[in-house]
């Protein structure tokens, strides 16, 4: 996975061989972007069972196949499965907020918890459980950027919050992706990406997508968003979704709140672009989602340098909830959904 921490000033890839690691890169947002999430979380599992039984350079688990006939014979079914219930709880626990995560690691727990007659068939079936997952995520980007291209305009400049290109996903991106379709349909799009403070996800990584595209984009701090739209210089905000509720509000990146609300004051349409897995039916409104709060430190530091007066207390919630009454419509692979949600 690329270390995201990193950009835009160095460019690495990291090779995560233990769960530890993997847990340690979610928390740490190394790797981040709901569907990415979902994807580090069904090969997590995968790479629990590689890290507790391969031997030496022995990986049982390789692009496009598997090597499951040295599996060991002494392992039961009943024993992978119990250390997959332990690695699915600690992957889990790593961001309560992102839907995707846990969505992804109960479609792989669906599969291993089955009665199999060996580990090696449930490791199988569990194995192309996690490429399909994969494959799906790269599909969905695709066709979610198809739909929701048809909503914007040759010579749009287009505000988002945080960011949803490649780096969130395993395609091209959600409400990125939208921006990336739309420009390779011949539309000519400008991006105002607000730098999404305390961790400059906007400025850092969705300025640098934009850079890998060609396409033109302007990072502005959290706060200039109303002054934009109150000039008439935004014509539509894109945003992403880490979870979203029965009823349509939304959860996102801190700070997407005050944009929904200012978009609705200037009647700027505000679009949700994200994979159908994010809906979570089994949450009636924004009131049950779960809102990581992350440390002090991010808000106290700015790139390590102490920017508050020791002692003083932070508060720093990673996401908000956006009522579905500030949302125009959702974009997703199936298409675009408008009110009533």
């Amino acid at each position: 996975m690329i270390d995201q921490t990193l950009l835009p000033a160095e460019y690495k890839i990291l090779r995560v061989t233990t769960l530890e690691d993997l847990c340690e890169a979610i928390g740490s947002l190394r790797i981040r972007g709901a569907p990415a999430l979902g994807v580090a979380g069904a090969y997590g599992l995968l790479l629990a069972v590689e890290e507790k039984w391969r031997q030496h350079d022995n990986y049982y688990f390789d692009a496009g196949h598997t090597k499951l006939d040295t599996f060991p014979p002494i392992t039961t079914v009943a024993a992978v499965q119990r250390h997959l219930d332990n690695a699915a709880k600690q992957i889990v626990a790593t961001r309560p907020t992102a839907v995707n995560l846990a969505w992804a690691v109960e479609r792989m727990k669906t599969v291993y918890s089955k009665r199999w007659q060996s580990p090696q068939e449930m490791l199988a079936n569990l194995y192309r459980e996690a490429m399909a997952i994969y494959e799906e995520d790269i599909d969905m980007c695709r066709a979610l950027g198809r739909q929701g291209a048809e909503l914007l305009k040759d010579g749009d400049n287009v505000l988002t919050h945080c960011n949803t290109g490649g780096l969130a996903t395993s395609g091209v991106g959600t409400a990125l992706g939208v921006v990336f379709a739309a420009v390779e349909g011949g539309k000519k799009i400008h991006v105002y990406a607000d730098e999404t403070r305390p961790l400059l996800q906007g400025a850092r990584l969705s300025a640098w997508e934009c850079k890998q595209r060609g396409i033109p984009v302007s990072i502005l701090c959290d706060g200039a968003a109303a002054s934009l739209m109150s000039r008439g210089l935004v014509s539509c905000v894109v945003v992403g979704a880490d979870r979203i509720a029965a009823n349509g509000d939304t959860a996102n990146k801190i700070g997407t709140l005050s944009v929904a609300i200012v978009a609705r004051h200037y009647n700027v349409p505000f679009y949700v672009a994200a994979p159908s897995s994010t809906i979570d039916k089994s949450i009636p409104n924004g009131e049950a989602i779960p809102i990581e709060e992350r440390s002090e430190e991010e808000i106290r530091e700015f790139c390590g340098v102490t920017t508050a007066p020791k002692g003083t207390r932070a508060v720093n919630p990673a996401f908000d909830v956006t009522s579905h009454e500030l949302i125009t419509a959702f974009v997703t692979e199936k298409g675009v959904i408008h009110p009533p949600f």
